[in-house]
């Protein structure tokens, strides 16, 4: 037997033929998976109890794709802060008979269906139960509104559907488009003695767009099963309905008189029959003259932080001063080293002829050192930053040594604002709570301004004693010599050292202007004044009528480096 044998180009021939009749032969039909829902029809059935139950039949314009999913919205929010919550239940889906196992989940604000349709060769038909559609009205009537297509992730051609309804309905509307706009749809009707039902027509819809039913019952005909829930916004968190409103106002009254009673009770100042208590004044010494006397050694820093209740930079500005008058220190202004530059002056400690307080002794020490060195102002920032609150607090405990305060003022304020923050961040967080959880924020506020109330109105607590109080009364009568006693009726050679007395009370009370200009006025010579003045001493060309400018540059001066801080 003989074996036929092939030639390469054979071979070639052969490979060429196979391919073509592959190529050109009848091929096989292939199956698309559907893009478009061809029908979607609703029977529905409403009982009087108000639950909607839904069957939709879906059929598809080709092959089934792999899965249909459909998203039900489960809240609607109506005008103002207030949603409706609807529950859908019972959900199934069948295809020929045979069940499905549709994946539902539920996130709060929609249930979502998918339908595993891969291979389903005939309709799916889908079926659940819709609990808040039929909602009341306030004249008594009953509207059931559900949307029978919505959330489907394919396009529907046609859209039909027929409700069954137990009774008569009055109206019967239909709306149709995106969720956001709806318009009408292309056809509905019913609700006759002939055609009781009403039905639905519609299409074609995009994917995601709704078909939405509404029909409105008699009063008594339907049961109205909707629920509406409350939605937080800012406006209900804080409601000025009569009765959060009330409230707040009722607490912040209740509030604002409870610390106005408290003040008068613990932080008003003793009450006092007896006589202002003097602590200086012009006692006369000859036909029109008078000198100055301090009484009982009242210094002007003490009477300072008596008036305001404060050891402010004013009384220790005042303080100084009156260490310079009274000899334990002297001011001197040095030449500029040119027309613009800033002043500049030094401190020399002297050994003064009294007792001196101890807070006194404390500013004495930071600011002239008793090495008698002068120290220039330049330098009182380093030498005073951490002397100045050791001098407030022994100022403050001077004044209640002396018995004009029972306790100290500062202590006193710090108290209050203690309480006061307390209260503050208490209220803060009963606010957070209540415009969280109720609509009663409003009644936080109020206790937020009550809080504050204690924060800021609590610095006036201190209270002075009566001894303190009948002091107060005989600085009142101070502050009036010294703003309307004659400057010109010093003892005659004694004007320069009887006015300095006088300034250092000036500065703290009032007055100092017309003083300072007293000062000037006793100069009747054209001469230098550089060492006229024994606390203060300027360049050589200095005159007395440059005190007032120069002392209001160093009480800058000084002022800003000691409290700048």
């Amino acid at each position: 037997m003989s074996r036929l044998t092939l030639t390469p180009l054979t071979r070639l021939l052969a490979g060429a033929l196979v391919l073509a009749a592959v190529l050109l032969g009848p091929a096989a039909p292939r199956a698309f998976a559907a893009d478009l829902v061809d029908r979607y029809a609703v029977e529905g059935s409403l009982a009087p109890d108000g639950t909607l139950s839904v069957q939709a039949t879906i059929s598809f314009d080709g092959a089934a794709p792999a899965s249909l999913v459909q998203r039900f919205a489960t809240t609607r929010q109506i005008l103002g802060d207030r949603e409706y919550v609807y529950r859908v239940s019972e959900v199934k889906a069948t295809v020929g008979g045979q069940a499905l196992n549709p994946s539902v989940s539920d996130d709060g604000r929609y249930t979502t269906v998918t339908l595993p349709t891969q291979g389903a060769a005939e309709p799916v038909v889908l079926s659940y139960v819709v609990h808040g559609a039929a909602t009341a009205e306030p004249t008594g009537e009953t509207t059931v509104a559900w949307r029978l297509l919505q959330g489907l992730s394919l396009p529907v051609k046609e859209f039909t559907a027929t409700v069954q309804v137990p009774t008569m309905i009055e109206s019967v509307q239909c709306e149709a488009g995106p969720p956001a706009s709806p318009g009408v749809c292309s056809f509905w009707g019913g609700g006759t003695h002939d055609h009781p039902n009403p039905t639905f027509n519609d299409g074609p819809r995009g994917a995601g767009e709704i078909v939405e039913a509404v029909m409105r019952f008699p009063a008594g005909a339907i049961t109205a099963n909707g629920q509406l829930r409350d939605l937080w916004t800012l406006g209900r968190a804080f409601s000025t309905e009569p009765a959060p409103l009330g409230l707040a106002l009722a607490l912040l009254a209740l509030g604002g008189l409870a610390f106005w009673a408290l003040h008068r009770r613990i932080g008003r100042d003793a009450v006092t029959a007896g006589d202002p208590t003097l602590i200086a004044d012009f006692h006369p010494v000859g036909d029109g003259e008078a000198e100055f006397r301090v009484r009982n050694g009242i210094r002007p820093g003490q009477v300072g932080t008596l008036v305001d209740e404060r050891v402010d930079p004013v009384d220790v500005t005042a303080t100084l001063l009156d260490l310079a008058v009274r000899g334990h220190l002297r001011i001197e202004e040095l030449p500029k080293s040119s027309t613009y530059a800033e002043g500049q002056w030094t401190f020399t400690r002297r050994l003064g002829g009294d007792e001196l307080r101890p807070y006194e002794s404390t500013l004495l020490d930071a600011v002239a050192p008793s090495d008698g060195k002068p120290m220039a102002v330049s330098e009182l920032p380093a030498a005073i930053g951490a002397v100045i609150g050791d001098v407030q607090d022994q100022l403050y405990d001077d004044v209640v040594a002396l018995g004009w305060f029972a306790r100290r003022p500062d202590q006193t304020r710090n108290s209050w604002f203690r309480i006061g923050f307390g209260l503050f961040v208490a209220a803060v967080v009963v606010t957070v709570v209540l415009a969280a959880f109720t609509s009663f924020g409003l009644l936080g506020l109020a206790l937020v301004a009550v809080s504050l109330l204690v924060v800021f109105l609590g610095q006036e607590m201190p209270a002075r004693t009566s001894q303190g109080v009948a002091l107060l009364g005989g600085l009142g009568l101070l502050r009036a010599q010294l703003l309307g006693h004659p400057t010109d009726q010093m003892p005659k050679g004694r004007e320069l050292a009887e006015l300095s007395e006088v300034l250092p009370y000036a500065v703290v009370l009032g007055g100092s202007e017309r003083w300072l200009k007293a000062l000037v006025d006793a100069d009747e010579d054209p001469d230098a004044d550089s060492t006229d003045l024994d606390w203060y001493h300027g360049p050589a060309d200095w005159h007395l009528s440059d005190l007032p400018a120069s002392l209001s540059r160093l009480v800058t001066t000084i002022q800003g480096k000691l409290f700048a801080r």
